[in-house]
């Protein structure tokens, strides 16, 4: 019961640790309670929808952990209700590592990054991979059509928990774009320096 992020996350071996580090005490407030954090809400469908890329985690047969980066525009991981997020799985370099764990272990851990903000969403589920026949969920995995990139299947993640990352040591990166419009400000900025600046000399 309580925050089911932690409730996943926080395995016997990893309180431990924590006790033996003192935040154990800090975490335990964590426990107590009815289920939260399993249901996402606004804050987190705005966020996830705003995003261009994230990172998925799986686990092979043999044990060893595998992490990808899965990127298109912004808002192709489309929330399909409080309880599921999917998205178009891009046709990449073809070695189906994430689709080929997936398909022995269902576990999934995605972790989505807001690097000017400096804002990190993680989200543990179960990812299953959307048949070629099921159009009508295919459709509503569909990126806008200037993107301009091959889908070979829709991946669907039935969220089990979630949990917001604090600030901490997370460098602010920006896009082109970011650039771009920040840039484009300041020109604008300069230009009317330089106007007002002409008024006064003449």
């Amino acid at each position: 019961m309580g925050h089911k992020f932690a409730e996943l996350a926080f395995t016997d071996a990893v309180r431990e640790i924590q006790s033996n580090e003192g935040s154990r005490n800090a975490y335990a407030r964590m426990d107590g309670g009815a289920d939260y954090n399993d249901i996402l809400g606004p804050n987190e469908a705005q966020f996830i929808a705003a995003r261009d890329s994230f990172y998925m985690a799986t686990v092979s047969e043999t044990g060893w952990p595998y992490v990808q980066h899965r990127g298109g525009p912004a808002g192709f991981v489309k929330i399909l209700d409080e309880k599921t997020v999917g998205f178009s799985d891009f046709r990449g370099n073809r070695q189906y590592v994430s689709v080929g764990n997936a398909s022995e272990n269902d576990r999934v851990s995605l972790f989505f990054m807001d690097y000017p903000s400096k804002t990190r969403l993680k989200l543990l589920g179960r990812m299953r991979v959307v048949d070629p026949s099921e159009q009508d969920l295919l459709k509503n995995l569909e990126t806008e059509s200037s993107y301009r990139a091959h889908a070979e299947r829709g991946l669907m993640i039935s969220v089990e928990a979630f949990d917001w990352n604090c600030p901490q040591h997370i460098t602010p990166r920006y896009t082109r774009a970011e650039v771009d419009h920040e840039v484009l400000s300041l020109k604008a900025k300069v230009n009317e320096l330089e106007a007002e600046l002409a008024r006064h000399m003449s």
